[in-house]
């Protein structure tokens, strides 16, 4: 026979599995310390980046140049301002050390989240981190090799055939068109991210998302035709058919993130009991 003041020792270690609770002057502080922490990343990042832009400009650049060569016009960009050059180079380099300072920007983030989580989930820390950088330079590397030199070839070529009016690209038009596609993929590519915190929170499950797939292909349709700089189908096809297979892989990590948090619950339900 048990003792009915006795505690309930299997809530308790619930409890104190989910992490202790802040107030919110301590969330405040919190995140004050997590912003100053990524800040100091990022100027570390853009220090470095400033040093190596040099260099990333003629990879930046690359397929602009093989575009224009392959319409058979002058392989160069231009600069209208005095300090267009450096205004550019300045501006990759700081976005440079964003993706650079990126590992430390969502370890801040995790460590700011990870409160409200159980002591399993807050485990997951280098898989998080290791997934979304990876995969928004996936959405980025997607961009420069696919995207960006279909886009370049139909406005070029389109460009090309307009009689004595040639195109004089500059400098920060061109750079900013790369930074746009290139930022724009990279956060695409983090669908499934996203998708999971939603299931980890119950926001959303497998069934759901499957159920309202239709619907979900028709909004990235229309994102994809917002998004594309170009009037034409190919390009629009190019920002769509990974947005939802990223969308279908984020139904796969949705079913995974259920079907743990029911073993665990099961499992919990069964110590209870026991």
């Amino acid at each position: 026979m048990t003792n009915s003041n006795q505690p309930d020792t299997s809530i308790a270690g619930r409890m104190e599995a989910a992490g202790g609770q802040m107030t919110f002057f301590e969330h405040l502080a919190e995140l004050r310390k997590r912003i100053i922490n990524s800040l100091y990343a990022i100027g570390i990042g853009a220090f470095i980046g400033v040093a190596i832009a040099k260099y990333a400009i003629v990879v930046v650049t690359n397929p602009i140049i093989k575009a224009l060569q392959s319409a058979k016009l002058d392989a160069h960009l231009f600069y209208t301002h005095p300090v267009g050059y450096l205004n550019t180079y300045i501006t990759l380099g700081v976005y440079i050390g964003i993706v650079l300072a990126s590992p430390v920007v969502l370890y801040q983030i995790w460590l700011f989240v990870a409160p409200a989580l159980y002591k399993h989930e807050r485990k997951a820390v280098t898989g998080f981190v290791f997934s979304t950088v990876f995969l928004f330079l996936v959405g980025i590397a997607f961009g420069y090799f696919v995207t960006l030199p279909a886009i370049l070839k139909f406005l070029v070529s389109f460009q090309g055939t307009a009689g004595p009016i040639k195109p004089m690209i500059t400098v920060n038009e061109y750079f900013d068109l790369v930074l746009m596609i290139l930022l724009i993929l990279g956060l695409v590519f983090e669908l499934p991210i996203l998708i999971f915190f939603l299931s980890l929170f119950g926001i959303v499950t497998p069934k759901f998302l499957w159920n309202n797939s239709k619907y979900a292909i028709l909004i990235i349709s229309v994102v994809a035709a917002i998004v594309t700089p170009t009037p034409d189908a190919w390009t629009m096809l190019i920002f769509m058919v990974p947005m939802i297979g990223l969308y279908f892989l984020g139904i796969a990590v949705s079913w995974v993130v259920i079907r743990r948090k029911e073993k665990r619950l099961a499992a919990e339900a069964a110590g209870t009991t026991s």
